[in-house]
């Protein structure tokens, strides 16, 4: 095959169309094959230009990933807030159904989750990293100030731990939750793994994040 012919975006407008289409392609790479598949190569293939196209506007996968995780905190951040500003009696149980809900709608999301921290901040630049934070963090906030409206007896450093939790218990309850086929097969087959580690996802954080909202909300000593 022939590679793909490209022309360089010249305007802003076209920059950031092919930004995005660039994106769009990462996107449906991370979706199909998970988080850990997403490569430069691939994202210029499935986009249907050159590798050194992709470079021009990321540094490596790692920043598109970045990039991706940003995206994702606003779209959990935006379902939380409406769901948590709809009428009705707010209890524990609701709030935490509200923020697993809204993860367990982005798998995408919740394989990064695991490796955002860890791996995804090395090998791009720190403005870039800054950049992406920023980002982030008001998306964050915006869903620890919708849990303090909902719950007002948490209070702020209330509603914040149980924003960390909701993320940090998320990651590895999500990998548990949806191990390789190949695993899935396996641990079918095997009798000493528990049946508990066949877990459900939305399950087990909802009741595990209510209980947290339920100690949280307590008097302290």
């Amino acid at each position: 095959m022939r590679p793909a012919t490209f022309q360089r975006a010249r305007s802003d407008e076209k920059k950031r169309q092919r930004a995005e289409a660039l994106m769009e392609a990462a996107r449906s790479v991370a979706s199909e094959s998970g988080v850990a598949s997403v490569t430069l190569t691939k994202v210029a293939s499935r986009a249907g230009v050159h590798y050194s196209a992709v470079r021009r506007y990321f540094s490596s996968h790692k920043e598109v990933l970045l990039r991706l995780a940003a995206e994702s905190w606003e779209r959990w951040s935006a379902t939380v807030c409406a769901a948590l500003s709809e009428p009705g009696p707010m209890t524990p149980a609701r709030v935490a159904a509200t923020l697993t809900g809204g993860l367990a709608a982005d798998p995408l999301f919740c394989d990064m989750l695991a490796n955002l921290h860890l791996h995804l901040e090395h090998e791009v630049d720190a403005e870039r990293v800054v950049e992406v934070r920023r980002e982030s963090t008001a998306a964050g906030l915006a869903i620890a100030d919708a849990i303090e409206r909902a719950l007002p007896g948490l209070g702020r450093e209330g509603a914040l731990d149980l924003l960390l939790a909701s993320y940090s218990l998320a990651a590895p309850l999500w990998q548990i939750a949806h191990p390789p086929e190949d695993l899935t097969d396996a641990y079918a087959l095997e009798s000493q793994v528990p049946p508990d580690w066949n877990l459900d996802f939305t399950t087990a954080l909802t009741r595990l994040l209510t209980a947290t909202c339920v100690g949280l909300l307590k008097p302290s000593a």
